[in-house]
Formats: structure tokens, C-alpha cells, sequence
């Protein structure tokens, strides 16, 4: 009860304070109520709003914040008065009171700033937008859509960091004639490829925001950007090899402008290499002798690229076979390979030599990534999946197909009871699952992805 008499001669207090000053506002008596009131300064004429500040934090009285507790005493604090933030108006709004046909001149100044700005400078900033934004931007203008044939944006284009590669690939079936996946926006994209559609093709590798398709019906190589669809087929090969091979592709500069190589060979040690600069495949030489042969080469591990080598994984003996495009040396490397090895694959980061692979030891099964310490000759584990995702995989009979091996990885994990993809990134060893794969036609989700390819967008590369 004594803090009800003193809320209450509080409160007297505060009339007899509106009264000196002739204030109009009324304040009831009533004990438990939110203390609010209009404080009026004579002399500066500012307005302020006052409220009790209660240090208790009980609630032993049954009543919320800010109600005076029993036996407790209040102080009074000020807040400065509330202003609503401005709105935003609308373009009518903005507008009203403009003549029609009537011109801001700062609009018009705006215009001649932009009509003067350098012509380099547009292009290098629109050659550092996203891919997607970039096509949008095509359908303005004409002058814009030729950006793709101008080699000072070409040049502009190459000096651009390379990102996140994006991944060409084939669902089963060959249902969809590709399907391309961006990582960054987590999004599928199915692009038209006339010259690819009549054709059962299959990426195998990529150079320079190219990639390479082996035709498998009649073993036909083409050329092709997804993104431009610039397209060429290559010329009949010399060598009739009927058989599987391993493929491989690097660029002779920074850029397709200098031209590209693409390396293809057999089990039995025959190979070729194309040159696009002279259009024709060549025979460098004969596979030396102490590579051992047959190659009995893993044709579901891909080949990497890195400094204008290529490396190839074979098995009996394990390890790596890698060719030289520029000097045209064939080299062999003697690795063991991790104990309970299933699938596996090559992939590379930042010139590093990485395996990806599936363990597999009584029923679990954990997809695992190795590097290549060259000094050694042995693979060194650096990571492996989630366990709470590995035991998704318990009991089951799983199959790993790698979809790109270019620093970001893209796993596609299989069995009868489960169809997964994923993507792992070396360099942050961040594991991220894919959202399926829709298919244009019919609208349905065939996640199942049978191969497919890593590769660089870029927007000038020409086959």
C-alpha cells in the first residue's frame, strides 16, 4: 500500500504541475496505469514525453512492466518525441505538378554524362556481371548483343578472376539433351544446342568456357560453348580406335584466341592430339616403354589439366600416367591407392592433385578426398563427407559418378534406394546438396545425372 500512495501523490504532483503551466491534459487516478504524460516547457517551447523507469524485475504482483511494485519507488525518465520516418513517394507523386513534355535538367545533365562515358571503361564493367545478367543485358540494344564479337571486350572478359565453374551434363537416358547447373545461384539451366540435338553425345572434358563431346555412335569430336553456342566439329580422326578412351583438353594461351589442344588415347597406348590452330589431329610420337601397358585407364575418372599437362588415373599398377602438350613427354607415376577404394576420380585446386572416392568397409560407405603428396608419391586424406549424410548410405549398394572436378566437385551418389547430387568445394571444404534436376518437358525430376563436365563460363570463347 505504500507504493499505491506514493504512485497516487505522484500523480497529484504532476496536476498540480499541468495546472501551474496551463496545461489541458487530464490524467486519472488510476493506480495501475502506464504513467504518460505531455510535459509543456514555458520558455523553449519543447515537447518531450515522460515515463516512469521501474528497476524490478519481479512479477511477484501479478502485473507487467511498467507497473510499480509493491514497496519500490519509480524515477522519471525522458525520451525525446517521436517522428515518423519519411515515406517514399511514388512516381506520380513525384511527378505531379510537372508539365507534361517538360524535362528535369538534372536529368538532362545526367544524360550527357552518360552519353560522354568512356567506352573501356562500360566494357570492362559489364564484362564483370553475372552470366545470367549479361544475357539480359543483350536484349536492350544491338550495339550491346555485338559485345560478344568485340575482342577488346574478349580482353576485358580474360582479365575477369575466374569464379565457381559451372557443370554440363547428360541425365540418363539422354531424357534431356543437357542440362547446365550454375552453383552460385543454385539453378539449373537447359540450354538448345541444334547441332548436338539429333546426336547421343557425351561431355568429356572442357578448356577456356569450351566443351568437348565424343559422339559415342560414331566417334565424332565437337566443340561447343553452351552458353554462345558456338559450335564446330572436328575432323575424322587417323587412328580408327573403336574402343573407350580418356580425354583430355588445355588451352595454348590464356584464352581461346590462342587456340586449344585436345588429347584422346586408348588402353593400348595409341593416341592423337588435335591442334585448332592448324584444325587437324596429329601423332606426336609412340607411348614409351616404360609406361606400362595397357593403360587399363579409369575411364569414369576424368582427366585434369594444370599447366598445359595433362594427367590421366590408371590402374595395375595404381597410380597416374600425365602427358605434356607443349614438349609432348609422356610421364608415370607409381601411387598406391587408399585401402577400400570404390569409385573414384582425379580432380585438381589451384595445382593440386586431388582424389575424390568412395570408401567402402563392411556396410558403410563415406565419400572421402585425398591430395597428392608429390614428394612421397602417396595420397594424404584431407576431408570426407558428413557422417550424419554417410549414414544415409549405410546398408546400401551406392555408385559415384564425378560430374566436374575443376575445384568444385559435383558428386552424384546412386543406389536403389537413394539418388543424391552434391557438390563439395575444395578450397573451403564446404559439402552442399544440388536441387534436382527438372526436365523442360513433362516437368518431372530426374535428379538421376549419368555424366557431365566442369567448365568455366566465359562469354567470348569461340570454338
Amino acid at each position: 500500500m505504500e507504493g499505491l500512495a506514493m504512485l497516487r501523490q505522484l500523480i497529484g504532483e504532476v496536476q498540480e504541475l499541468c495546472e501551474l503551466y496551463g496545461s489541458s491534459n487530464y490524467i486519472p487516478h488510476q493506480p495501475h496505469t502506464q504513467l504518460l504524460y505531455h510535459h509543456h516547457h514555458h520558455h523553449q517551447h519543447s515537447h518531450r514525453w515522460c515515463f516512469p523507469n521501474f528497476d524490478d524485475d519481479s512479477a511477484e504482483d501479478g502485473y507487467c512492466d511498467p507497473i510499480m511494485r509493491s514497496g519500490k519507488s519509480g524515477t522519471l525518465k525522458t525520451m525525446e518525441p517521436y517522428e515518423p520516418q519519411p515515406t517514399k513517394k511514388s512516381r506520380k507523386e513525384r511527378n505531379r505538378g510537372k508539365l507534361p513534355g517538360t524535362t528535369n535538367s538534372a536529368e538532362l545533365m545526367e544524360q550527357e554524362i552518360w552519353k560522354e562515358f568512356p567506352e573501356d571503361l562500360f566494357e570492362a564493367v559489364i564484362a564483370r556481371l553475372p552470366i545470367a545478367t549479361f544475357f539480359r543485358f543483350r536484349l536492350v540494344c544491338r550495339k550491346w548483343n555485338s559485345l560478344l564479337n568485340s575482342n577488346s571486350f574478349s580482353q576485358h572478359c580474360a582479365q575477369v578472376p575466374q569464379a565457381h565453374p559451372w557443370f554440363y551434363t547428360i541425365t540418363h537416358e539422354n531424357v534431356d539433351p543437357g542440362a547446365m547447373y550454375d552453383p552460385s545461384l543454385k539453378k539449373w539451366h537447359h540450354p538448345t544446342i541444334p547441332s548436338l540435338r539429333a546426336k547421343t553425345v557425351l561431355p568429356v572434358a572442357s578448356a577456356g568456357g569450351l566443351v568437348c563431346f565424343l559422339d559415342i555412335n560414331h566417334r565424332n569430336f565437337f566443340v561447343c560453348n553452351p552458353l554462345t553456342q558456338s559450335f564446330k566439329e572436328l575432323p575424322a580422326r587417323s587412328v580408327r580406335v573403336w574402343s573407350r578412351v580418356a580425354v583430355g583438353m588445355t588451352l595454348n594461351g590464356n584464352s581461346t584466341t590462342a587456340g586449344y589442344k585436345i588429347l584422346w588415347v586408348g588402353c593400348d597406348g595409341e593416341y592423337e592430339v588435335y591442334d585448332s590452330v592448324k584444325n587437324s589431329w596429329a601423332r606426336p610420337g609412340s607411348m614409351p616403354s616404360h609406361v606400362k601397358l595397357p593403360l587399363s585407364l579409369n575411364f569414369l575418372s576424368q582427366a585434369v589439366s594444370i599447366d598445359g599437362t595433362i594427367y590421366l588415373m590408371r590402374s595395375d599398377p595404381d597410380g597416374i600416367v600425365s602427358y605434356d602438350m607443349v614438349t609432348g613427354a609422356w610421364k608415370q607415376f607409381i601411387i598406391p591407392a587408399p585401402l577400400h577404394l570404390t569409385d573414384h576420380t582425379l580432380a585438381e585446386c589451384g595445382g593440386r592433385i586431388m582424389l575424390v572416392g568412395l570408401l567402402t568397409k563392411n556396410a558403410a560407405t563415406c565419400v572421402c578426398i585425398w591430395e597428392l603428396q608429390k614428394m612421397m608419391l602417396l595420397w594424404k586424406e584431407v576431408d570426407r563427407m558428413p557422417n550424419i549424410w554417410c549414414l544415409e548410405f549405410y546398408g546400401k549398394h551406392v555408385r559415384m559418378t564425378c560430374l566436374g572436378n575443376k575445384g568444385l566437385l559435383m558428386l552424384s551418389l546412386r543406389s536403389r534406394q537413394m539418388n543424391r547430387l552434391v557438390t563439395y568445394n575444395v578450397s573451403s571444404r564446404e559439402w552442399l546438396k544440388v536441387p534436382g534436376c527438372v526436365v523442360p518437358r513433362g516437368g518431372k525430376k530426374r535428379p538421376w545425372i549419368a555424366c557431365g563436365t566442369a567448365f568455366h563460363p566465359c562469354l567470348t570463347a569461340s570454338a
